[in-house]
């Protein structure tokens, strides 16, 4: 079952022309920025109330953001909701018909693991699944 909604991710060709923009339209600084290696995506973060912005800049020609922004332009690239359990959310969402980019989550940004819901399957939208990682010993 969907949590919420964690963030929106935003495609952009300069995450340090984007962090600019985004600190003036949102009042306020972006919180992290990190590398995800495994998808050539630098990240930064702005929280907005309850949920996130996330900025994507390609690090790599062959990334699905430089691809993305290559064949639409900056913009809107996913939108992530928070699950409790992703395994049983992604078999669940299988079950409804939605066809899953990954068949197993995958480590992604912000301490989540993630896994993506192909756009031909959800009108258009790519959509992400996310939960947060636990650290041992805590819930």
């Amino acid at each position: 079952m969907v949590k919420n909604l964690e963030h929106i991710g935003i495609a952009v060709k300069s995450l340090a022309a984007a962090n600019e923009l985004y600190e003036k339209l949102l009042g306020t600084p972006h919180y992290k920025i990190e590398a995800v290696e495994s998808e050539h995506v630098v990240t930064s973060f702005f929280k907005t109330g309850e949920a996130k912005v996330e900025l994507l800049e390609a690090t790599s020609p062959d990334s699905p953001i430089a691809k993305f922004i290559e064949k639409r332009g900056e913009g809107i690239h996913h939108i992530a909701f928070e699950v409790e359990d992703i395994r049983s959310e992604m078999l669940r969402l299988e079950n409804e018909g939605f066809t899953l980019l990954n068949k197993e989550p995958k480590r992604g940004a912000d301490n989540k693991l993630v896994c993506f819901i192909h756009p031909k399957s959800a009108n258009g939208v790519l959509v992400e699944l996310c939960q947060e990682i636990l650290v041992s010993g805590s819930k």
